[in-house]
């Protein structure tokens, strides 16, 4: 069929059921954008293209969709690098558009030149570079294609000059991988392992949300009457009202989980690549089973064994292989069926004594922080109390976006949720800017679901101009921001490592409450504690019932919790005398 490039660019699109595009207008790609709407494509401009690609995450972490992006050539492609790179650790079928400098200029040094390709190949799974018109419509499609089946980014790149002209095309149709439980062998093997089980454990991963999943681990979990740990960040991979869910491992995560883990004889980590920043030592703790036999099941064949020692690695849906591992052990007597009751009340009591100790930990212990509660300045709270009313304020269907930080990581203890794809992080990448921007995305792409993002005074610095998309576009969400004045979690080593000689790590003097309403959105300043629930249940209300944007500025304590990692500094050593004091 006769069309231009640019409608064979977008008639692909519309192919793989886009709507929603995330960037900054462009003359790069003004051919192609001036014919979205006729498609049912919608543009939603941000106010930096990084917001652009942690947008397009959520939207993809939510729909279980492609998120797509796009920029200005150079610059504004170049502005997307970190947010894809955060897509790629999130394992986010994100498709970036990176529109190039023509190609009778390329070599140059012409105007927004750069050479666009480098820049993501280290977070990217594949990169198509449209080398001819003719091929548009070919690349287009290809990248859509293997970022569902990698389950990652993937970069399309267009010469700015080859979307004009005629080509005569063919419109690609979507293809995708049907993916099942794996090779026989190893289920085999699986089984033999489980069977024989005195106490199991199953890991519960990020591939069980993509999988949706979930209702196939709990049946598993249920027949082996197995205590279920979330892999690190993804509390939303198994219901936290299932008597046998126990919680996150990895930092900031529940001792009740890290103390079950450690008892067990098998592990079934089901979709994770058990990562080493997940399954570091934590609150004291060296959980991590050393004689147990793992299993280990991934999608992704490289990951099986990467990080841990495994016994037996399946290649296959996390999903597919709950439920035929559930098929199998279905009629089979275990070794664990006669213990199963008593391993229940025990996973019960537990996760009884952790309840109990969160309620109970009003605040830090250390003795920097018992420093700065000791000042008793009137008007600030409690991180951890401030944490567990927001809990207890969360609706059902909740979703959550989280930043890198001091506050937001110790948040990992208290974060909830019922539903798949409710809980959204930065993962290994952890950089700052991430959840406002991506909870964007996801209530775009579930506009019926409540949206809450928790940052930190220095993180929602970075990415708070996109209230503005929020106001401009009509997409609501509820924002959290923890103002405690610092950058938390590198202070926090300088307090370990440095003396507390504190170097650039102070923050104070903004009012986001009022930042927030010069830009049309809602803003409210919460100073005592009884108001924290109330606050953020009045922000969910706006959003939900009055299509507004609410900025919740939680003032709180300078007190700090345990670092990322004990291990990655060391005390400092000087030789030259003007430094000597310095340790």
């Amino acid at each position: 069929m006769k069309m231009t490039p640019s409608e064979a660019f977008v008639e692909t699109m519309v192919a793989n059921e886009v709507t929603d595009i995330f960037g900054i207008m462009g003359s790069a790609f003004m051919d192609a954008m001036d014919i979205f709407e006729p498609a049912g494509i919608r543009l939603i401009p941000v106010v930096h293209e990084q917001g652009a690609a942690h947008m397009a995450d959520g939207y993809a972490r939510v729909s279980g969709r492609h998120g797509v992006c796009i920029g200005q050539n150079g610059p504004g492609i170049s502005n997307c690098v970190t947010g894809i790179a955060a897509a790629y650790w999130a394992h986010s079928p994100v498709v970036m558009i990176t529109p190039e400098a023509g190609t009778m200029g390329q070599g140059l040094g012409g105007f927004q030149e750069a050479n666009q390709l480098p820049m993501f190949q280290e977070f990217t799974k594949y990169q198509g570079h449209v080398c001819n018109p003719n091929r548009m419509a070919e690349f287009t499609s290809r990248c859509f294609d293997r970022a569902m089946s990698e389950m990652a980014p993937t970069q399309l790149n267009i010469p700015r000059d080859f979307f004009y002209g005629t080509i005569d095309v063919e419109i690609p149709q979507p293809r995708r991988i049907d993916r099942g439980f794996g090779g026989e062998n190893a289920l085999k093997e699986a089984i033999e392992v489980l069977s024989k089980a005195k106490f199991p454990v199953i890991i519960s991963g990020g591939g069980v949300v993509m999988a949706d999943g979930m209702s196939e681990c709990v049946k598993l979990a249920e027949r082996l009457g197995a205590p279920v740990v979330n892999s690190y960040l993804h509390n939303d991979s198994f219901p936290a009202s299932h008597p046998q869910w126990c919680g996150p491992l990895g930092y900031q995560g529940s001792k009740a989980g890290m103390k079950l883990i450690a008892k067990a004889d098998v592990v079934l980590a089901l979709g994770t690549r058990l990562g080493p920043f997940g399954t570091l030592p934590q609150h004291d703790m060296d959980y991590w089973p050393k004689n147990a036999t793992i299993i280990q099941v991934d999608a992704d064949h490289k990951m099986l064994g990467l990080v841990k020692k495994i016994s037996v690695g399946i290649c296959g849906d996390a999903k597919a292989v709950a439920q035929e591992l559930s098929n199998q052990l279905g009629n089979l007597t275990l070794d664990c069926d006669s213990t199963k009751e008593a391993r229940l009340k025990e996973t019960k009591a537990v996760k009884d004594e952790w309840e109990k100790e969160l309620d109970e930990w009003i605040h830090e212990k250390d003795p920097y922080s018992l420093d700065m509660i000791a000042k008793n300045e009137p008007g600030f709270l409690h991180p951890r109390q401030v944490l567990r009313e927001l809990e207890k304020a969360m609706p059902e269907d909740v979703m959550v976006s989280t930043d890198i930080g001091n506050i937001n990581s110790v948040a990992n203890s208290y974060l909830r949720f019922e539903k798949p794809r409710s809980f959204f992080a930065a993962m290994s990448w952890g950089n700052c800017g991430y959840a406002f921007p991506t909870i964007i995305g996801a209530k775009l792409a579930a506009p019926d679901r409540p949206a809450v993002s928790y940052a930190g005074d220095g993180a929602w610095a970075m990415s708070m101009g996109e209230t503005m998309t929020c106001v401009r576009h009509n997409i609501p969400v509820t924002a959290v921001v923890f103002h405690n004045r610092h950058w938390g979690a590198e202070k926090k080593n300088q307090v370990d490592f440095y003396d507390r000689r504190f170097v650039a790590g102070e923050l104070s003097h903004q009012n986001f409450t009022e930042i927030a309403k010069s830009m049309g959105a809602e803003g409210i300043r919460v100073d005592k504690l009884e108001d924290v629930g109330a606050a953020l249940k009045k922000g969910i209300d706006m959003q939900m019932n009055e299509g507004k944007t609410t900025i919740i500025e939680i003032m709180c304590t300078r007190e700090l919790g345990d670092p990322f990692r004990k291990d990655a500094l060391s005390k400092p050593v000087r030789f030259l005398d003007k430094y000597k004091k310095y340790v």
